[in-house]
């Protein structure tokens, strides 16, 4: 009686206990669909910050054949999550996305234990909540603060071909369709492959497992610890464990399961390998790589004089991969075309390619996974860092190069067309304006990467490299496996100025903070006249409104090197306000030329004398103006004249010089320009003329190197001559040199009567490849994709790809359109390129824009975030917009595709409608004139 009694009494006490907690969930349920004075914590997209994750321990087992039930790939897994409790919560949330939970012996998707041996809560119930991707467990009770848990769980994915998370990626090889397993966690896929506290400043250990096939290769960030052979369910497999991990964030993990093979060396302590298709490790497409990763890790370690973290650095080359590459720590991914260098098909441009990505990525081995971002708003310090000292990596690889110019065209130049939009946006954002998935992946643009590079080229210029690297490395020690904002860098090289009493006008956190929070950058008018200076907002459209308020009003704290006549000044001038005097720049006579080398972020403009001396001195002796300081004339000239500071005659004068030109830079810069003018002015009346035009600059140029190299016999012994060859073959083909198009026609001649044997150089092969598809037919075409499927090495089979968009036959460019929405023909990580190639076609234009609007909502739902760079495919495709009717194409596809969206594209559309509008403007007020210089410069 007394038992039943106390069983009674029992029961009674769970069943109330129940009840209560029910009314709680049902009580926070309410109150988050109502709205009163409550938001859930999981319709929150941040983590609420009462759990840090301490470690995690994965097993996953993906299977390479497809389920015979549904015909798709999975993966299972299980995975616990110890984490300690730092505030009292009765919730658990941890991200998951797509993720399918098998239910366990206590009737819930996930159980928890306490670290240790204590007692833990109960678990009320578990759901998931899909819209903010988080896996929720209430509790009956509160956890302890201080005390360390346990989650487990078993789950089931999908391991989908869409280039996120754990996905798979196919290729053929002697006849046989492989599968790999890879990943791409970066930036918030984790929580697609196992539930994570999926957030930056969330560092964790992790012990990972991975179950695969025998014969198969696994990798992982950690060096593998432990590999047996074993069978599952009646099945035959591999089981092989890692190394832990070093304290790091979720998105830098790296899961591959595959049948590669691999080359290998030991650099001290770390195992350095490249791991690929075995026919390329057979071929030799490794082997540079593997040279080059040894001096680059070098020169990281002692530029930040820290020793490379881990016991192994492996990179490895993926043939279907989103990103360029991908910094996960001890396990770099790379495209095929990004890491592989085949000797005799790859040219210089490959192998710069390589060297620099890989420069980039190693760099981020330290700076970026060592010590990470606390959040997304500041990417920017991760990827323009990275940016910029890749240049240092791959010149101290390759010192013949001289590769550390290239930033110019590469990132500066590139970056200032991007931030001279009022659409455009500053380094930093505010915390709690970066909480979408969608808008994380929207920081990864043109800004965060080029302008972050070009700012902190500019600091360490002003500083000096001795002080900027000295106050880098204590910055890495001090926060090393922890998470910083920007200030922290900030302070860090104020220690560092201090303690080498560096002349600053403003303490570093002043004067990168406006450049850091606010957007554009400014023109820098210097009147020789009077000696006067001043600073102005440089917006392309000088009518755009201006939206959004800058702390800063749009002013700069502006470092200026200058030089007078070829002498250069010694020390930096600042530029602190508005407009200030600077007497030594006042002369009537000698010519002023200031950003020396472009160290500084900014554009400057003259007072009409000294640009007309300027111009004078090109035309005499070009040499005495520095060779980048050329390109920057050209550069600013034309981007001066956009914006209405200086006439589009003066723009066009800087070019005459050419002429005598022969170095890369300032020829690159020339052409980057000019092709603005093709975008606007190829379907008008001026088009002849500026082809007959640039003809006669370029043929001087195209038979300087036909001498240089015996009759293009042999290959320029610099880098950049080997650039600017290229530039001479293209633009004298295109430009209608009868000489170049013979040469590059007998040449793809040559090539399709004896397939096997492909005498073209490799570094023309992408102008010759062009050229030839522009001047033949179909049979050129048919033969070009031949090719193109036969390929065995990625760059090659990227030249092909890229000139197949160059036929002027529109049945041809449509069906190579079709081809991008289906996967067997092109890749989805192609697909992008693909368009955007046909885009510049002249010919194609009309078309690609056309299919993009046909099929938006397909490859946008279809395809998804991890396949298409939707946002370079918009900027592509509108280049060329330039009249009423294509604006209003443009507005009316933004409006007809509200509905569907545009994800990471948003900031890029905005872009393009305010790029069309200014484009319109500008070609209603410049056509004429322009069309009158190059007439008469063609009859001169």
């Amino acid at each position: 009686m007394g038992k039943c009694c106390r069983v009674s009494r029992l029961c009674i006490l769970f069943v109330v206990l129940a009840l209560v907690s029910v009314a709680t969930i049902v009580t926070l349920w309410t109150l988050a669909l109502t709205g009163d004075y409550f938001t859930a914590p999981w319709d929150s997209y941040r983590l609420p910050t009462a759990l840090v994750p301490v470690s995690y321990n994965i097993t996953l087992w993906p299977r390479l054949r497809p389920d015979p039930n549904t015909g798709l790939y999975i993966f299972t897994g299980h995975s616990t999550v110890e984490f300690e409790c730092v505030d009292e919560t009765e919730l658990i949330l941890i991200h998951s996305n797509k993720l399918s939970y098998t239910k366990l012996n206590n009737a819930h998707i996930v159980s928890l234990i306490a670290s240790g041996g204590g007692s833990a809560p109960s678990i009320v119930s578990s759901w998931m909540q899909p819209k903010t991707q988080y896996l929720i467990t209430q509790l009956n009770n509160k956890l302890t603060q201080g005390q360390k848990y346990q989650l487990y769980t078993e789950f089931t994915g999908e391991l989908a071909d869409d280039l996120a998370g754990f996905y798979r990626s196919e290729y053929q090889e002697d006849g046989v369709r492989k599968i790999v397993a890879t990943s791409q966690m970066h930036p918030t896929h984790a929580r697609k492959v196992f539930p994570c506290f999926d957030e930056p400043a969330m560092k964790a250990v992790f012990y990972i497992t991975l179950i695969h096939p025998p014969g198969t290769v696994a990798l992982s960030n950690g060096m593998e610890k432990e590999i047996v052979n074993t069978t599952i369910d009646g099945i035959a497999v591999t089981k092989t464990k890692f190394e832990p991990t070093k304290k790091m964030s979720t998105y830098l993990l790296a899961i591959i399961i595959s049948d590669y093979t691999h080359l290998s060396y030991s650099q001290g302590d770390t195992l350095i390998r490249i791991w690929a298709r075995r026919t390329a490790i057979e071929q030799g497409q490794g082997h540079y790589a593997l040279n080059v990763t040894g001096p680059v890790l070098d020169f990281f370690q002692l530029y930040y004089n820290i020793s490379y973290p881990l016991s192994k650095s492996d990179q490895i080359a993926l043939p279907d991969f989103y990103f360029g590459a991908m910094e996960n720590w001890g396990l770099v991914t790379y495209r095929e075309t990004k890491l592989l260098y085949d000797p005799l098909t790859s040219s210089n441009r490959n192998k710069e390619t390589t060297a620099t990505i890989i420069a980039h990525e190693l760099a981020h081995m330290w700076f970026g996974n060592l010590v990470t971002l606390q959040w997304w708003n500041e990417v920017w310090l991760n990827e323009g860092f990275a940016s910029y000292v890749s240049y240092l990596g791959a010149d101290h690889a390759e010192p013949a190069w001289n590769v550390k110019d290239l930033i110019i065209l590469d990132e500066v130049h590139r970056v200032f067309a991007v931030d001279a939009l009022t659409s455009s946006h500053p380094l930093s954002s505010k915390e709690d304006s970066i909480i979408l998935p969608d808008q994380i992946s929207e920081q990864f643009d043109v800004i965060s990467y080029s302008k972050g590079a070009a700012v902190l080229r500019m600091l360490s210029d002003f500083l000096s490299e001795p002080v900027f690297v000295q106050g880098l490395s204590r910055y890495l020690s001090h926060f090393a496996y922890s998470n910083t904002v920007g200030n922290d860098l900030w302070n860090h090289l104020q220690m560092a100025v201090e303690a080498n009493n560096v002349s600053l006008p403003r303490p570093v956190n002043d004067i990168m903070n406006c450049w850091v929070l606010q957007m554009g950058f400014p023109v820098v008018t210097i009147d020789t006249t009077t000696g006067k200076v001043s600073q102005k907002y440089f917006l392309l459209d000088p009518e755009s409104n201006i939206k959004v308020k800058s702390p800063y009003n749009y002013e700069w704290l502006i470092p200026v090197r200058w030089m007078k006549s070829g002498e250069v000044q010694r020390d930096i001038w600042w530029l602190m306000e508005k407009e200030a005097v600077n007497l030594e720049m006042c002369n009537d006579s000698l010519w002023v030329l200031a950003n020396i080398n472009i160290t500084g972020y900014y554009r400057v403009n003259y007072d009409h004398g000294n640009w007309e001396r300027l111009i004078t001195q090109l035309n005499s002796e070009h040499q005495v103006i520095p060779v980048i300081n050329r390109a920057q004339l050209m550069d600013d000239a034309f981007n001066l004249a956009r914006a209405q500071l200086v006439s589009t005659t003066l723009a066009l004068k800087t070019t005459s010089y050419l002429l005598m030109e022969t170095e890369y830079i300032p020829w690159q810069s020339a052409l980057d320009n000019l092709h603005y003018y093709y975008l606007m002015l190829d379907c008008t009346e001026v088009y002849q003329p500026m082809q007959d035009y640039i003809k006669k600059l370029v043929t001087p140029l195209f038979l300087y190197f036909k001498n240089m190299t015996s009759n293009w016999t042999h290959i320029p012994d610099r880098l950049t001559d080997q650039y600017n060859q290229v530039n001479a073959i293209r633009m004298a083909c295109r430009t209608g040199v009868t000489e170049c198009q013979d040469l590059t026609t007998t040449w793809f001649k040559q090539w399709m009567d004896s397939p096997q044997e492909n005498l073209i150089d490799p570094n023309l092969r992408s102008a010759v490849y062009c050229s030839a598809m522009a001047a033949g037919g179909e049979a050129e075409w048919e033969f070009g994709w031949w090719q193109f499927q036969g390929s065995s090495v990625a760059s090659e089979a990227s030249k092909l790809m890229s000139a197949l968009a160059c036929t002027k036959n529109k049945t041809l460019l449509e069906r190579y359109l079709s081809y991008t929405l289906n996967p067997a023909m092109i890749r989805k990580q192609d697909a992008t390129s693909v368009i955007t190639s046909v885009a510049s076609n002249r010919v194609g234009h009309s078309l690609a824009w056309d299919f993009v609007r046909k099929q938006w909502e397909y490859m946008f739902t279809q395809y998804g975030v991890g396949s298409f760079s939707f946002a370079s495919m918009i900027s592509e495709v509108t280049a060329r917009f330039s009249t009423e009717a294509e604006l209003q194409q443009l507005e009316e596809f933004v409006e007809e595709n509200s509905a569907v969206g545009f994800g990471s594209a948003t900031l890029a559309v905005k872009q393009a409608v305010e790029r069309t509008k200014a484009n319109i403007k500008w070609l209603h007020q410049n056509k004429q004139e322009i069309l009158d210089w190059f007439n008469s410069q063609i009859q001169a």
